[in-house]
């Protein structure tokens, strides 16, 4: 007997505390909720702003953008990765977050050690294009002049391990082709000068592309994602046109400081993924040149993986270092 009392009494202790979990789980969120981003204006605070929308109503707080801009995303990275795991400090970031600390020393994170991934949010794939007076129409056309002509070719592109840098140097190491970088401040006045015919190739984002290949001032060859994509509509993507398994996306994604509840972070997976559905929001998204997606945090995890093992390889091989 006075074993089954001990016994009870266990038992009543551990359903004290799974209810206290649950209840502690169903009081989420219980005041406003910070999303921390890059500075306002970029295609980061963009992607924070339109998942926020109608996140708030539904959750029952308010949902606030805190824009920490600098350092390529360390700032608003670190800020995150330091904050209690309760739910109340997420971040949303592209890509760079995960491609910086391969290419900087002393990163003050770890993407693996200080992160929870909540979902997939937004993808923007580039679009490959060229100057009109290159004689090439389609992806094959160009890995073939690129051969017959190795270190003649130029492609313009922004700062170091901008996705624009590395879709090129991911093409060239998969082509097997020698197309030599020209570095400008940012993807603009490259494109400007891909426009004038001072350099020949580029990887573009499809929104800023789009008028000037329209107009006949670039050709479009190809776009980078796995799938075509109704952001460049009757473009290849460059791993049917010639270039088998090539891949390369500004991925944007919503993460938590590891350690958060299990519970939370699916909560706010299935508000944000049903934010994100939403044919507005998708409309939001598509006419900024992204698309939406939400996903689960099992997928977005391992899509960051796949893309670290794509690009670590091309860093690696290409010696790419910060600016």
């Amino acid at each position: 007997m006075p074993r089954l009392l001990h016994l009870l009494r266990i038992l009543s202790i551990v359903a004290a505390g799974l209810g206290a979990t649950d209840a502690a789980a169903q009081a989420y969120p219980a005041k406003p909720i910070r999303i921390v981003t890059a500075e306002a204006g970029g295609g980061n605070d963009f992607a924070a702003r339109a998942i926020v929308r109608g996140i708030g109503d539904s959750m029952g707080q308010q949902l606030i953008v805190d824009n920490r801009g600098g350092a390529g995303g360390i700032i608003a990275a670190e800020i995150v990765a330091r904050a209690p795991p309760d739910g109340y400090t997420l971040l949303v970031y592209a890509s760079n977050i995960w491609i910086i600390p391969l290419l900087k020393k002393n990163v003050p994170y770890d993407m693996g050690r200080d992160f929870a991934p909540i979902t997939w949010a937004a993808r923007s794939p580039s679009t490959l294009v060229v100057h009109p007076s290159l004689p090439v129409k389609s992806v094959k056309d160009l890995i073939a002049i690129a051969k017959a002509k190795p270190g003649q070719l130029n492609y313009g592109s922004g700062g170091s391990g901008a996705t624009t840098h590395l879709a090129a140097e991911l093409f060239k190491s998969m082509a097997k082709v020698n197309i030599v970088r020209v570095t400008y401040r940012g993807n603009s006045p490259a494109l400007n000068d891909l426009i004038a015919g001072q350099i020949q190739v580029m990887f573009a984002t499809a929104g800023t592309v789009a008028p000037h290949t329209g107009s006949g001032r670039l050709r479009a060859l190809a776009v980078t994602s796995a799938q075509p994509t109704a952001l460049s509509p009757g473009l290849p993507t460059v791993a049917s046109a010639g270039l088998p398994g090539y891949e390369s996306l500004s991925i944007y994604g919503v993460f938590a400081p590891s350690k958060t509840s299990a519970a939370i972070i699916q909560q706010l997976n299935r508000e944000m993924v049903r934010v994100l559905n939403r044919a507005d929001v998708k409309d939001l998204f598509f006419n900024a040149g992204v698309e939406a997606v939400g996903s689960s945090p099992e997928a977005f995890a391992a899509a960051i993986k796949a893309d670290v093992a794509r690009m670590s390889k091309v860093i690696s091989e290409a010696g790419i270092r910060e600016d």
